[in-house]
């Protein structure tokens, strides 16, 4: 069987009639449309690491006795919340600032 060469994309197959593509981005951290925030309640935290690997936006960041979310980067999707086995993550409501 003979392989076949890849072939590089060809733009002037797209018809004109389409949504334009998309071709700059823009800065819209995950954090700025949240509703809900993680909070660690440190006395709680046995730094098992659990919320570390479920976030899926990994913004789950490690500190000496505790993990804790980096909030430019957090969704406030509340996993890490759901799946913490020490009940050390709550979620709270997002405040508009003024």
């Amino acid at each position: 069987m003979k392989k076949q060469a890849k072939q590089m994309f060809d733009q002037s197959t797209i018809p004109n009639d389409l949504c334009p593509i998309a071709t700059e981005f823009f800065d819209l951290p995950v954090g700025d449309w949240r509703a809900k925030r993680p909070v660690v309640l440190r006395g709680k935290c046995v730094k098992c690491g659990t919320c570390w690997a479920f976030c899926p936006t990994q913004c789950i960041v490690e500190r000496d006795k505790w993990f804790e979310a980096n909030l430019k980067l957090c969704k406030g999707c509340g996993i890490c919340a759901q799946e913490c086995p020490q009940n050390a993550i709550v979620m709270i409501e997002e405040e508009e600032e003024s």
